[in-house]
């Protein structure tokens, strides 16, 4: 089931975050996992629309939009392959129509799922806190 993020999902929120982050973002430091965990809520969450997706009473995944932008989307990795992130993302496609998002380069996983996706890249960029190369993506339309 999709819904509206709440206050109380938050800490399953950032471990769905944490598990899938340290799998697809491995080439990153650990520091940045800790900056990151801290600056979601504070900092991410107030500014974003966010969808859960509960399964069994637990947060197995989630999306953040920002207008247009695709903030983040993470699946649990025990959980991925069974299309919750393609419902998710058919959530934001139908709420928003078109679609950007930042990947990183070297996060094979989540390009490989944006490619499946349609999203098509638009041009490249350093990611300033961490120096890596960014791919900026862009999904045109409205229907999922």
């Amino acid at each position: 089931m999709i819904r509206k993020y709440q206050e109380r999902d938050l800490d399953q929120l950032l471990d769905v975050w944490y598990k899938a982050s340290k799998i697809a973002h491995s080439f990153l430091d650990e520091s940045f996992f800790i900056s990151e965990r801290s600056n979601i809520p504070k900092i991410c969450l107030p500014v974003a629309e966010t969808y859960i997706f509960e399964k069994d009473g637990r947060v197995v995944g989630f999306i953040s939009l920002i207008g247009q932008e695709v903030g983040a989307i993470f699946v649990d990795p025990e959980m991925q392959g069974q299309g919750i992130g393609r419902a998710l993302m058919d959530r934001a496609r139908t709420l928003r129509g078109e679609l950007e998002l930042d990947v990183f380069k070297a996060n094979s996983i989540g390009r490989r799922f944006y490619n499946l996706y349609g999203f098509k890249e638009a041009y490249e960029h350093i990611h300033e806190q961490t120096k890596h190369p960014l791919i900026r993506l862009k999904l045109s339309g409205s229907q999922p």
